[in-house]
């Protein structure tokens, strides 16, 4: 991303003749919706946010709102560069591209070989390398196949951008890049380190990307997920965990006129299996989803396979732990079929938890710069619910502010960019307070 200069007047000097008082932006604070003015915007920020933001939230903000434009182009050719999950090529040439604009603000970068796309891990220095890092996820790949474009381009209208990929989570990858664009124009540096993975297969249930997150949470200060935020900006502070799994059953074909007594339908197994498994999955805290089915091969055959992918969200983890074991011992209805079922991504539920230090933490910053901000539970599942599952001080939920992840109306709005890019910048630059007994500074 190509920086504007600083002008004097967004010189931290300069800022640092504004009290933190004045530091409330019109823009910054159009930008939340009313739905999240669950702070009044009065609510004074923690003494620690207040000491070490002497001066810089008017530059963070005004900085922003010049970096917000070159954040919205910067989403738009992210988004036109394709990345499905599983097109290596593609994911491969969207990760050297976020490489070498991470590396434009400071950051080391690496690609890290995966079977179906290279992941990308990045790292900036901080001014005090003796503190736990700061780990940030995210992902490059999305649920849109390559050639989406085609008939639904990349579009500004409305105050919005709309395309493919532009809430989960180009959007999101382009601010985190204009946050730490932000502090290098300004001569700032993150507070501690910061370790960034962008895995390639989040969208399948990081099944190859999860080794690379456990990897970075070792040591672990905090997380915080680069995922849109709820559709009123709120961020996301519990997940439902989350599990895909295939059902494979095996028939015998045979002749479906002269010879349908000798074959075995694996069509009609799975059909049977698949009321089996809705019961299962209709106890408390389980939902199902059958996301693909197929089988078979003409209308003459009985089919010989059949196959379907099923995705399960859980509220609880006993609830996931006993739908899981239940799956496991399903055994064939009619003599002759075989059923198997395999685990092909599980993501744990990260449980809400009082308190919360980290949301009164960035609540606190966001009221700094004029913002209001709070945070609720989520229905979907990423890769911030390893973290928090394990009770790690996390929140998802900083990336684009808009709506329709998945579908076809998918859109961010670009007048909350710049808080978004001002309120990252801060919460990196910050000292955090103490989040749990072990963590320091």
């Amino acid at each position: 991303m190509t920086v504007p200069a600083a002008t004097d007047g967004e010189a931290l000097s300069g800022a640092a003749a504004q009290p933190a008082a004045t530091a409330t932006q019109p823009q910054a604070t159009a930008a939340q919706p009313a739905a999240t003015a669950a702070q009044p915007a009065a609510t004074a920020p923690q003494p620690a946010a207040t000491a070490a933001l002497p001066g810089l939230p008017q530059a963070l903000s005004t900085r922003a709102r010049t970096l917000a434009g070159a954040v919205r182009r910067r989403c738009t050719d992210l988004a036109r560069i394709e990345s499905p999950s599983g097109d290596a090529p593609r994911l491969d040439a969207l990760a050297e591209e976020l490489a070498d604009g991470f590396r434009a603000t400071g950051a080391t970068a690496r690609r890290e070989p995966g079977p179906a796309g290279d992941h990308l891990v990045l790292e900036w220095e901080g001014q005090d390398e003796t503190l736990p890092h700061l780990l940030i996820v995210g992902h490059h790949d999305t649920v849109w196949p390559a050639g989406t474009l085609a008939d639904w381009p990349v579009t500004e209208q409305n105050g919005t951008l709309t395309g493919p990929g532009v809430v989960d989570m180009k959007g999101g990858l382009a601010i985190l890049e204009g946050a730490f664009a932000l502090l290098a124009d300004l001569g700032q540096r993150p507070h501690r380190s910061v370790q960034v993975v962008v895995v390639s297969d989040e969208e399948v249930g990081s099944p190859d990307g999860r080794r690379l997150v456990e990897r970075q949470l070792r040591g672990a200060a905090a997380v915080l997920g680069l995922e849109p935020p709820h559709p009123d900006g709120r961020l996301k502070t519990a997940r439902r965990g989350s599990t895909r799994v295939r059902l494979t059953v095996t028939g015998r074909e045979a002749h479906a006129g002269n010879d349908a007594h000798d074959g075995v339908s694996a069509v009609d197994e799975l059909v049977d299996q698949l009321v089996v498994v809705r019961g299962l999955a209709g106890q408390p805290g389980t939902e199902l989803n059958a996301g693909r089915i197929s089988g078979g091969s003409r209308a003459n055959v009985v089919a010989g396979r059949a196959e379907a992918e099923l995705g399960l969200r859980f509220s609880t983890a006993e609830a996931q732990r006993r739908t899981l074991d239940n799956l496991a011992r399903l055994t064939a209805l009619r003599p002759g079929a075989r059923v198997r079922t395999e685990v092909l991504s599980s993501r744990p539920a990260w449980p809400e938890r009082s308190g919360n230090p980290l949301l009164r933490h960035v609540r606190s910053l966001a009221a700094v710069l004029g913002q209001q901000l709070d945070g609720g539970p989520a229905g979907g599942a990423g890769d911030t619910n390893l973290p928090g599952s394990r009770g790690l001080p996390t929140l998802d939920g900083f990336g684009a502010v808009g709506a329709g992840a998945h579908a076809r109306h998918e859109y961010i709005r670009i007048d909350q960019l710049a808080p978004r890019i001002a309120l990252l910048a801060a919460l990196l630059a910050v000292p955090l307070p103490r989040l749990r007994d072990r963590t320091e500074g």
